[in-house]
């Protein structure tokens, strides 16, 4: 990620984002920020999943070893965010539905986000990397679910 231009000092990943209102201190933390940026990209259609091959492979190991209890894919698989005292970046990592037009879903998710994380936070989003690991092809679904032999 490129430099957060901020005033003052940037916050660890530990201390998130602070600010300093009438009545009291609000304090963000970045995992906050991470999963409202993962919840808006997955509302755009043609993002298929969240996360590089990696992170779904471990990803889907703990969803087997949790048996499901933490009901789905963690909101923010696939995103790393990076917080100062008023900014955030982040970085996406997404796999697209095949036949999406990905500048246009890219641009879509940019702006889904940037909303999302400026509306709920105050933060001002700098700037939103998103990487296309990969696309889901309409038979990744059927060869995962063939559970018998091919050919008889």
């Amino acid at each position: 990620m490129s430099d957060i231009k901020t005033e003052g000092k940037v916050p660890t990943a530990r201390e998130g984002h602070s600010s300093r209102e009438e009545g009291g201190h609000t304090h963000i933390a970045d995992g906050v920020v991470a999963k409202i940026a993962g919840m808006a990209a997955r509302e755009i259609g043609g993002v298929y999943a969240m996360g590089g091959g990696t992170a779904r492979a471990v990803g889907a190991v703990r969803d087997v070893v949790t048996r499901g209890t933490d009901s789905g894919s963690s909101p923010s698989r696939g995103v790393s965010v990076e917080v100062g005292e008023r900014q955030a970046a982040v970085d996406i990592d997404l796999v697209v539905e095949y036949g999406s037009a990905i500048q246009d879903l890219a641009a879509a998710v940019r702006r889904n986000v940037s909303q999302a994380v400026e509306r709920m936070t105050g933060l001002e989003v700098t700037e939103i990397n998103i990487n296309v690991d990969d696309i889901h092809l309409p038979d990744d679904d059927e060869d995962q679910s063939d559970s018998g032999p091919r050919v008889q």
